[in-house]
């Protein structure tokens, strides 16, 4: 089903032809001088950019051993202070985090935090236990004891022993 609009493409057409003739040219001749306007200031800007790039070109090419160097400095020391700052914010921001955590105030992510502190705790547990048993279950003769009186000589065993069997 058409839709009925009010003004319909058809009463549109009727409604621009029952306007008078001088409206209609009023409105084309600002149309066109608007455009017209638009038209000429566009090229003059083209003129104008074509007119200062022939004459800044020679400059440009007799400092160049100045400028280039000078822009890469000016550059590098833009972007030197620009991630200074950013540090600089994100430091603030983390000290800032961390003293909401300390404090008791629950930032954002301090759930995940305390999850990953309990599963890493936990599992340094369990491979403690497991170190014990291990330890344990393969400490019977007293030649391995002797060997193994010294911290570093334990460790050594342990780590040969749980990844070579």
């Amino acid at each position: 089903m058409a839709e009925h609009h009010p003004y319909g493409q058809h009463q549109y057409q009727h409604h621009q032809q029952q306007q008078p003739l001088s409206h209609q040219v009023v409105k084309a001749v600002t149309a066109v001088t608007a455009g017209g306007s638009l038209l000429v200031l566009s090229g003059l800007i083209l003129a104008g950019t074509v007119i200062a790039l022939t004459i800044a070109t020679p400059l440009l090419v007799i400092f160049s051993p100045v400028l280039v160097p000078a822009v890469i400095t000016v550059g590098l020391l833009i972007m030197g202070f620009l991630a200074s700052g950013g540090f600089g914010v994100a430091a603030v921001t983390v000290l800032s985090w961390i003293y909401r955590y300390v404090t008791g105030k629950h930032p954002p992510g301090a759930d995940q935090l305390d999850q990953a502190r309990m599963k890493l705790t936990s599992k340094a547990r369990e491979m403690k236990d497991r170190a014990e048993q291990f330890g344990q279950q393969h400490l019977t003769s007293q030649s391995k004891r002797e060997y193994i009186n010294e911290p570093v000589h334990l460790a050594v065993y342990i780590m040969k022993s749980f990844f070579l069997s």
